[in-house]
C-alpha cells in the first residue's frame, strides 16, 4: 500500500472548539451526564490510555475523551428530537481539541514536542473542497 496525502479546505462552521471556556464548560457537564448514564447502566467509564508499547506518559488512546463527546453530540440530538426549550441550542458541525504531547522542548517550558490541534469534521457540509498537495 502507498501512502497518499490530501490536503482539505475546512469552514468549521458551528464548531465545538475546546480552547473556549464555554465549550469547555459543556465538555466538563457532558462527562457528569456520561458518569451519571453508565453509573445506572452499571457500566464501567471509558478509559484514556496509553498505546501498547509506548513508556511515555502520553494517553494516546483518547476512549473516555471520545465517549465524552459522543455523549454530549447524542445529548444534543436528543434535545432536538423532542422540541429542546434551549433556542440556541443547535448541532457542532465540528470539533476543535488542542492536545499536549511529547517532552518539555526545553526544562521548564510549557511548549511540548509534539503538541497539535487536532478537527474532527462531522458535517459534510464544512468540506469545501479537497486537493492534492504539491510534494
Amino acid at each position: 500500500m502507498v501512502p497518499y496525502v490530501i490536503g482539505a479546505a475546512v469552514d468549521l462552521g458551528n464548531c465545538l472548539d475546546l480552547t473556549v471556556r464555554d465549550h469547555v464548560e459543556l465538555l466538563r457537564d457532558a462527562h457528569n451526564g456520561l458518569v451519571a448514564a453508565l453509573q445506572a447502566q452499571g457500566k464501567p467509564m471509558p478509559q484514556n490510555r496509553n498505546v501498547a508499547n509506548d513508556s511515555s506518559r502520553d494517553e494516546l488512546l483518547r476512549n473516555l475523551d471520545c465517549a465524552v463527546i459522543r455523549y454530549l453530540h447524542d445529548s444534543i440530538e436528543q434535545e432536538l428530537a423532542v422540541g429542546s426549550t434551549h433556542d440556541s441550542l443547535e448541532r457542532f458541525d465540528s470539533v476543535r481539541g488542542l492536545f499536549r504531547e511529547g517532552d518539555p522542548i526545553y526544562p521548564g517550558s510549557g511548549f511540548y514536542e509534539r503538541t497539535h490541534t487536532q478537527i474532527a469534521v462531522r458535517s459534510l457540509e464544512c468540506i469545501k473542497g479537497i486537493f492534492r498537495p504539491r510534494l
